[in-house]
């Protein structure tokens, strides 16, 4: 039988042998090009194995972590401040990973970041804790704010043409570094970790800089894109005003040449653990789990700021089949936090799992009702991931047979 097969998907399903990882998994795309029709980047599998577990055993066993923090060192000693001067700008939220990345960078590493956050939707309890005790640790932070009315709109947008709640959100985060290094002219930029360690092309693992592409682009209206529509379209039909556009627009690529505006992986260098980025940050920043699991997962760890993100992470699970403990699971199996058998059993458990702590508040942030909003979901389905039964929506072919 043939299914209708969306975004571009294997038609085959299949899962990696190592972890909890399926073909379906998307890599990052460049969100202001991001359209409904876009075939997705696709994690590669190869003899049953993901790239992402080929490029754990790189780690353990092939990186030399000495010379690469050699070259950490090297790179920092060009920008380090001699004046008490911010050297470096790390974009983030307060979450165990810029927690971690901009304290060891001032504490162990004598650097004087310089923090920049482009806000939550809806900030959850514990995720303003945190950031607050991520300030309190001793670190200067600037918080952008965006025009509320526009970024709802964009979220909005984003729902219901993509099935994409977050896109406004990641574009800001991605863009909010280069913007703010070519501001205050601070061209070192560091994020944690590389998302080509968790299913993008493998070989973007042994670059230390991410590509211009991701954060960089002329202001040209008709091919930048937001919730799957042209910056043109939006102008032109009054959604929003084109002044109101300028946070969600890159920095220009010569700015960032001229400049020598670099944005680097601090994965790169230093041997990155999600889960010992939490246990440091615990340890130097006061951060606060959630008392209980994460919707969709079993952790409590992680993504913790913002009412959206576990909507985010159910979308993913209906478009791919791939929800919140599919991505917590692969990780922690990677990194020997626990067995593929036990991902498996967790996946099984709250893959799935419905998001309805903060939907409501989620719904009256997106303006919708809940007919309307699930049928967004239901619209998002791909057919040879799901099929539809009497005791509901079932995927065809689950991890656990």
């Amino acid at each position: 039988m043939n299914f209708e097969v969306k975004y571009g998907l294997p038609d085959k399903i299949e899962y990696c042998q190592s972890c909890t990882y399926s073909n379906q998994r998307p890599g990052s795309s460049v969100e202001l090009k991001n359209k409904d029709k876009d075939k997705k980047n696709l994690i590669n599998f190869k003899n049953g194995i993901c790239d992402s577990c080929k490029f754990s055993l790189i780690k353990e066993n092939e990186i030399d972590w000495k010379n690469r923090e050699q070259e950490l060192l090297t790179l920092l000693d060009k920008h380090r401040s001699k004046d008490g001067s911010h050297d470096c700008i790390v974009p983030g939220s307060g979450g165990k990973d810029s927690v971690f990345t901009s304290h060891i960078l001032k504490k162990k590493y004598n650097m004087n970041p310089l923090t920049v956050t482009w806000a939550p939707h809806m900030y959850t309890d514990i995720g303003h804790k945190n950031f607050i005790s991520w300030i309190d640790t001793g670190i200067d932070n600037i918080l952008y704010t965006p025009n509320g009315d526009v970024h709802r709109k964009l979220t909005k947008l984003a729902f219901q043409n993509l099935c994409h709640p977050f896109q406004a959100f990641i574009i800001g985060q991605k863009l909010i570094g280069p913007r703010m290094a070519d501001k205050f002219n601070i061209p070192l930029i560091f994020y944690g970790d590389n998302p080509a360690e968790h299913g993008n092309n493998i070989e973007d693992n042994f670059k230390p800089q991410m590509d211009l592409e991701f954060y960089t682009g002329e202001k040209d209206y008709d091919k930048i894109t937001l919730g799957g529509v042209s910056a043109k379209d939006l102008i032109n039909q009054n959604i929003v005003n084109i002044k109101d556009l300028n946070p969600y627009l890159p920095t220009s690529k010569e700015t960032c040449v001229s400049k020598n505006i670099q944005v680097h992986y601090l994965s790169y260098y230093l041997r990155w653990d999600p889960q010992e980025c939490y246990y440091y940050a615990v340890n130097n920043a006061n951060f606060v789990p959630n008392p209980s699991r994460t919707e969709g997962s079993y952790s409590k760890y992680s993504s913790l700021d913002d009412k959206l993100d576990c909507l985010h992470y159910y979308t993913t699970y209906i478009k791919y089949g791939i929800g919140r403990a599919t991505y917590d699971s692969s990780q922690e199996i990677r990194n020997k936090k626990i067995t593929r058998d036990e991902g498996i059993a967790l996946v099984k458990r709250y893959d799935g799992e419905k998001p309805s702590l903060y939907l409501d508040e989620c719904l009256e942030y997106l303006d919708m009702n809940k007919d309307e909003f699930w049928s967004v979901i239901n619209n998002a389905r791909s057919e040879h991931i799901w099929k539809e039964t009497n005791e509901g929506w079932e995927l065809r072919k689950p991890i656990w047979g």
